[in-house]
């Protein structure tokens, strides 16, 4: 049983020994409400799920959730759910389950930790026993395979590459530090820096400088090399720590394809120069957005006993 929860969706699915989902089900994430009222739409996700004939042959759930999470207690504070501090949520879709009938075990995953388990599952990082994956879009997230094993770190947080820092005068970030991965290389950071620069293209977006550089637009080309050159030395610096082999990019800022992995591989060359870690590989993430269920579902696989 696999929980997708985000901004904008709360998602949910039956997922298969094999990858494959069924009685996939989704509602908008509510606005405007209390976080009860948020909790409401995971409890009619739950239920649509709960019809399905083979409700009663699952073993496990996993949740995936936007972060902040904490799961040494099962809570959740999204940055894009303001009704939801600090949030119970693995404890209150436990007892959803349970009031179904599924008393099985129930575990919570950071959204990049999720996509992390997708992508070792059934995507890019398939067969290699230490990966780190990473989601940009609007901010900088992302997880690790250490020895073939999801490593979520003590309260789901290990991996967060957004916020390593690359450059120690660098502007402050929202976390509080200063030259964060995420204040150079998110889509928001980008599009910021571009419009900073006099970039003028009609969409004041990642994906608007995007189109402008593979136009050719030489300030739209000089924001992508800055966040490429971030990305780079952040995914050094992990693969120096703990001798990762290749790095999977996911998420809306990936999706501008080369304009994104060309310098991002051209500034590799320069920071991953010692000889256990110059072969890096960086790819694109395969699993688009079918990524927060199949990732949801791996998590609950690997952090937790079949019941």
């Amino acid at each position: 049983m696999a929980i997708d929860i985000g901004g904008t969706k709360i998602a949910g699915a039956l997922v298969h020994p094999d990858g494959a989902m069924t009685a996939v089900t989704r509602r908008p994430t509510p606005r405007g409400t209390d976080a009860d009222g948020v909790m409401a739409a995971v409890a009619e996700v739950v239920a649509d799920l709960a019809r399905d004939p083979l409700w009663a042959r699952a073993v496990r759930c996993g949740i995936g959730s936007a972060g902040p999470v904490d799961t040494s207690r099962g809570t959740v504070s999204p940055v894009n759910i303001g009704a939801w501090r600090e949030f119970p949520v693995q404890e209150r879709t436990a007892a959803e389950l349970a009031a179904r009938g599924a008393r099985i075990p129930v575990v919570l995953a950071g959204d990049g930790v999720a996509m992390t388990a997708a992508e070792h599952w059934l995507g890019a990082a398939r067969g290699h026993a230490n990966a780190l994956c990473m989601v940009v879009s609007t901010g900088v997230g992302g997880g690790l395979i250490l020895n073939n094993q999801l490593h979520p770190g003590p309260t789901g947080n290990a991996g967060h590459i957004g916020h390593i820092s690359v450059a120690f005068d660098g502007e402050r970030c929202v976390c509080g530090g200063h030259g964060c991965v995420e204040s150079l290389a998110s889509g928001t950071a980008i599009a910021r820096w571009a419009l900073a620069q006099g970039w003028t293209g009609p969409d004041p977006t990642a994906a608007g400088v995007a189109a402008s550089a593979a136009a050719g637009d030489p300030v739209a080309l000089a924001a992508f090399d800055r966040a490429g050159r971030a990305l780079a030395a952040a995914i050094a610096a992990t693969a120096t720590l703990v001798e990762t082999d290749i790095a999977v990019i996911g998420g809306g800022v990936a999706a501008s394809g080369d304009t994104l992995f060309e310098p991002v591989r051209r500034h590799l060359a320069s920071y991953a120069a010692l000889s256990f870690v110059k072969d890096l590989q960086v790819v694109p993430a395969a699993l688009g957005t079918h990524a927060g269920l199949i990732g949801a579902a791996a998590a609950a696989m690997m952090l937790l006993p079949t019941a």
